[in-house]
């Protein structure tokens, strides 16, 4: 049975950082794109970041470039994501999601993912 178990959210103060993790069991993550989405209240979910095994490569939200960034442990098959200099904005249910390959177009389009974690809710206060 997949699953995507997130954690490390929680409430800060603007200019702050989080950790947030993500747990995979019951896949080898190596073979998966694995991602971060976020969905604020009445918004639509918006890709966060996103992580590739072969390539090593990561992608990023506009929003979040040089901000956030993506890492994996194909050995832990975790995956995580550092925030930095967080804002109001960036408020929201942080998901964690896997992709098998092959990979189902754009990183940061929701319809290509196949297992998603509950989210971890991130408060950013000003």
């Amino acid at each position: 049975q997949v699953q995507l178990v997130e954690s490390g959210g929680g409430s800060v103060q603007a200019g702050g950082s989080l950790r947030l993790s993500c747990a995979a069991s019951g896949f080898t993550s190596t073979s998966y794109r694995l991602a971060w989405f976020r969905q604020a209240p009445e918004k639509a979910r918006e890709g966060v970041a996103a992580a590739y095994t072969a390539a090593n490569s990561a992608f990023y939200g506009d929003s979040v470039k040089g901000r956030f960034t993506i890492s994996r442990d194909n050995a832990k098959n975790t995956v995580y994501l550092d925030m930095t200099r967080l804002s109001p904005e960036d408020t929201a249910v942080y998901y964690c999601a896997a992709a098998p390959y092959p990979y189902a177009g754009s990183w940061s389009n929701p319809g290509g993912y196949a297992y998603w974690g509950k989210g971890t809710q991130v408060t950013i206060s000003s």
